[in-house]
């Protein structure tokens, strides 16, 4: 099945439904139910712990009309609202947190952005499938002081509906950038009408992570250091309050938009049911209890309010290897459960098929090892450091390829890949569940490997592969992919 049949069949209707298993304590500020038009009601607000912090604001929105989506992003630094406190940051937009760029399948995005900082910067579209060439997702620009960029992304019409997100990758620049504040979330429209009818129209809340350390009146940069003690934000705002009604069902859009750290999100009384990965529906949901979210993966997850109470939103402790880093379990957010119950929906098993590679010709296999130095200054994809003049791997748009990706260090790598997302097939030889397989970022443990499969479709064009742990990919660890088009065939798009 080529790649395109597959996400023209993400419109496919739900395959099967299960009562959920979990219960939630929270409190809704919305039905679950839609008016005939598809508009979300609201409903009357519970009662609030008053030592918690403030409402969960969820980042406001660009959205797309009549298939174009017109954005300004301008780059600056200024004393913005961080959390609870006041800090010189370099943010998008004037904000910590930045608008919410929310489009749909077959849209037009057209960016313009704007650098008013000394250092040079861009943006990337992390994990849309676009093309990696000017004016679009080229990575490779750099865009000085006063200048503006006028990027333009066509998203094609079978494109993946979930949560991607969007931030700088400025050569060697990315990690103090991000952490800086220069990231925000993108939306493809879409995913909600995979679900039964019953919860079409729910809450829908986006739970963007973000971290900050601090130098004085200023997020700190510089030098970033992964395992410093760090505030921990949730859509910027540190301990918001989540509302649900007991019995209701949300949609939350959980995307580690950080440079660096590790979450591993857990809600006591409750289980997250997975229906997309990494921006992508899976095929079969899934409970998890908890769930590991490095830098730059995304989870969409259906949560269920459960008794009346209160409880914590939660990151546990999580250990990346003796050469890597131990991170602090700490709350994130206060979910209270409370008003008007509702009576609790069917959750969805199936949600959208798609492509499984695991029986495709494989044009080429190819083996990437992550190395680094042991005093942790220096990383390497296979045994090299970053150049952007060099290309390290080509691939030939409309094949399959196999990559072993293995990890020679003793800390987790995060393995990210632009352009084209791809199957994860096995780690560490235990096969990988087909149901939800497909990613664009995944850990590869200390001293193990992955073995994924990717299908080079619609786009040609030089892009990266790297770690996206971001302090690792600035000190080298990351390479250049060039696509090309078939022998006697014309470049693609």
């Amino acid at each position: 099945m080529t790649r395109s049949r597959v996400r023209s069949a993400l419109t496919l209707p739900v395959a099967g439904l299960l009562l959920s298993t979990g219960w939630l304590a929270g409190c809704g500020d919305l039905t679950p139910a839609a008016d005939p038009a598809g508009t979300r009601r609201p409903a009357p607000e519970a009662a609030r712990d008053p030592a918690a912090g403030p409402r969960l604001q969820d980042p406001p929105e660009l959205v797309s009309h009549d298939g174009l989506l017109k954005a300004a992003i301008v780059v600056e630094r200024r004393r913005v609202r961080v959390g609870d406190r006041r800090l010189y940051a370099t943010v998008y937009n004037g904000a910590y947190m930045p608008p919410t760029l929310r489009v749909r399948p077959g849209d037009r995005i057209d960016l313009t952005l704007t650098n008013r900082v000394a250092d040079d910067t861009n943006v990337h579209t992390h994990g849309l499938h676009v093309s990696p060439r000017s004016p679009s997702d080229d990575v490779f620009v750099a865009l000085k002081h006063n200048q503006s960029y006028h990027y333009t992304y066509r998203l094609p019409f079978n494109h993946p509906t979930g949560t991607f997100w969007y931030h700088s990758h400025a050569d060697m620049k990315s990690a103090p950038q991000v952490a800086g504040g220069e990231s925000g979330v993108v939306i493809v429209e879409g995913l909600q009408r995979h679900l039964p009818p019953a919860l079409r129209g729910i809450t829908e809340h986006t739970i963007a992570l973000k971290d900050f350390q601090v130098e004085g009146d200023s997020v700190r940069t510089h030098p970033l250091k992964i395992g410093a003690p760090t505030n921990r934000t949730v859509n910027g705002q540190q301990n918001p309050v989540i509302t649900i009604r007991p019995g209701e069902t949300q949609l939350w859009r959980l995307a580690n938009i950080g440079a660096n750290i590790y979450y591993k999100l857990h809600l006591p009384g409750s289980r997250f049911r997975v229906i997309a990965q990494d921006g992508i529906p899976v095929r079969t949901a899934y409970d998890q209890d908890t769930l590991v979210i490095a830098a730059g993966a995304r989870f969409d997850v259906l949560v269920r309010g459960g008794r009346p109470g209160t409880t914590r939103l939660e990151t546990l402790a999580y250990d990346t290897g003796p050469a890597g880093n131990q991170f602090p379990r700490a709350d994130l957010a206060t979910v209270v459960t409370g008003g008007t119950p509702v009576h609790p929906a069917a959750l969805p098993t199936g949600i959208a098929p798609h492509e499984d590679l695991s029986n495709a010709p494989i044009a080429a296999r190819r083996t990437v090892v992550l190395t680094e130095n042991k005093a942790g200054t220096e990383f390497y994809l296979n045994g090299r450091q970053y150049d952007p003049r060099r290309t390290d791997f080509t691939g030939t748009l409309d094949t399959v390829e196999e990559w072993t990706v293995r990890n020679d260090s003793d800390e987790t790598h995060s393995f990210h890949i632009h352009t084209n997302d791809f199957q994860l097939m096995s780690i560490d030889g235990k096969p990988h569940d087909p149901a939800h397989a497909w990613y664009d970022t995944i850990d590869v443990p200390v001293r193990g490997k992955a073995v994924i499969r990717i299908h080079y479709t619609d786009f040609t064009g030089r892009t990266v592969v790297h770690c996206h742990i971001l302090n690792h990919e600035d000190m080298g660890m990351m390479g250049v992919l060039n696509i090309v088009a078939p022998r006697g065939d014309k470049p693609g798009k």
